[in-house]
């Protein structure tokens, strides 16, 4: 049984329909009920409005996804916010908004389904936790440095949680794609941040977020013993 954070759009909403295709209970979180109500009626999965940087409102989330469809055995944790800006300009409510999304709500995101999936590798079963992160977290990329540090937190998260819960059977993975069409950036405020999102994309033929979803089901089809630990996906163009 599968959980997807960021299921309101762009690569979340994706990986929902692509596992749901594949054979996958999925229940499907984020903040925007309408939408995530239209993905309800478009595919079967379980949607649950929440938003990932509230703590006591994800436990409840989890609870409400456990009385439904079961334990969960694989979590894609994909929530997450972009906003660029050049360092000395930039909105620091925005940095506040990135870390507690890209990185607190992916750690409690997690947490609330940790000892699902341990319970499930303790069986015999495949059980995965897939960070969604961005090759930002080991490239470079100026009015990005914010984001791209909440990235490279992931990275780190990933390879540390990799080394704790890999010897009981859960696999830890980071998915880290290029650019990638989505609605991520039409949130950036900043003039320069759109500006220079807007020449990137321009200069590539960027990923569609299916695309993104067809790795993380590449990733989690694999063997029980077998784990895609880290999965770079860039445009061609991109290098």
């Amino acid at each position: 049984m599968a959980v997807v954070s960021g299921s309101t759009s762009g690569i979340g909403a994706a990986t929902a329909r692509r596992l749901a295709a594949d054979g996958a209970e999925v229940a499907v979180l984020g903040r925007r009920e309408e939408r995530l109500r239209e993905l309800a009626d478009e595919v079967d999965v379980f949607p649950v409005t929440v938003d990932v940087t509230d703590r006591a409102a994800l436990e409840r989330a989890a609870d409400s996804i456990r009385d439904r469809l079961g334990r969960v055995d694989l979590v894609v944790a994909g929530a997450g916010v972009m906003l660029a800006a050049p360092f000395e300009e930039a909105d620091q409510a925005e940095w506040d908004r990135m870390l507690d999304t890209n990185v607190r709500g992916l750690l409690s995101t997690g947490r609330v389904f940790a000892n699902d999936l341990i319970a499930a590798a303790e069986e015999g079963e495949r059980a995965d936790l897939v960070h969604v992160g961005s090759i930002g977290g080991h490239q470079i990329f100026p009015n990005y440095g914010v984001y791209a540090a909440t990235k490279a937190a992931v990275a780190h998260l990933t390879r540390n949680l990799r080394a704790e819960l890999g010897p009981r059977g859960v696999r830890v993975k980071n998915i880290e794609p290029g650019l990638v069409a989505t609605e991520l950036g039409d949130h950036i405020q900043n003039e320069a941040g759109r500006a220079g999102l807007e020449e990137m994309l321009s200069q590539v033929d960027p990923l569609e977020p299916d695309e993104i979803a067809a790795a993380i089901a590449f990733g989690v089809a694999a063997p029980a013993h077998v784990n895609v630990a880290d999965l770079v996906v860039l445009p061609t163009r991109q290098g």
